[in-house]
């Protein structure tokens, strides 16, 4: 039986990169979900109200660059998504790249085969923000959303923070998962748990 749900990222949260890595790892194992990949953004979680959202805020253009990359990969490459997905999130969290910086994130895209140009062209149209901005706020406005990553099931919104990154077994991630989503779909009175610190 197929699960369906919606998962939210920002490439900024190392968190969000522990769970897509794990979504990741267990789509590629054959893990029969449809998951939707939701943008969210951070900075604009921190905007206060008098000022410009990040979506309409000239001087924060470069903030949505990631993100909308992603939503392009997503649309034009679906083949390729989940490894373009993963190595943003790597050139991030792992090699320390700065993706409010297009050469980072042309590098990323070239060494996974993904046509530079037509990315950026499609970034300057202007449908990523649009649609970037869409997904965030449908998030905020329907669910109170506040980061990532959110799973999304049976109108739902949920917050799980992942500590551990894939271990090699696709088994364990694939668990994991299906833990996080029993939990959201077969106990919802169960609003909040969380360890009171971390184990090192």
């Amino acid at each position: 039986m197929t699960i369906s749900f919606g998962v939210n990222w920002d490439y900024k949260c190392p968190f969000a990169r522990n769970a897509h890595e794990h979504l990741v790892t267990a789509l590629k194992a054959g893990a029969e979900w449809e998951v939707d990949f939701i943008p969210f953004s951070l900075t604009q979680t921190h905007i206060e109200e008098d000022q410009l959202s990040v979506f309409d805020d000239p001087d924060r253009a470069d903030d949505l660059l990631a993100v909308s990359t992603g939503l392009v990969v997503k649309d034009l490459y679906p083949e390729l998504f989940l490894d373009a997905h993963l190595a943003l999130f790597a050139a991030r969290h792992d090699h320390g790249k700065n993706l409010l910086d297009w050469s980072a994130i042309s590098g990323v895209l070239a060494a996974n085969g993904i046509d530079v140009d037509k990315v950026k062209e499609q970034i300057d149209s202007g449908w990523p923000k649009a649609s970037y901005r869409s997904g965030h706020m449908k998030s905020v406005e329907e669910h109170q959303v506040f980061g990532v990553p959110t799973f999304f099931l049976n109108n739902t919104a949920t917050f799980a923070r992942i500590m551990t990154r894939p271990n090699g077994d696709p088994g364990y991630s694939i668990a994991l998962i299906e833990r996080i989503i029993g939990n959201i779909s077969e106990y919802p009175e169960l609003n909040e748990i969380k360890q009171t610190k971390i184990s090192r």
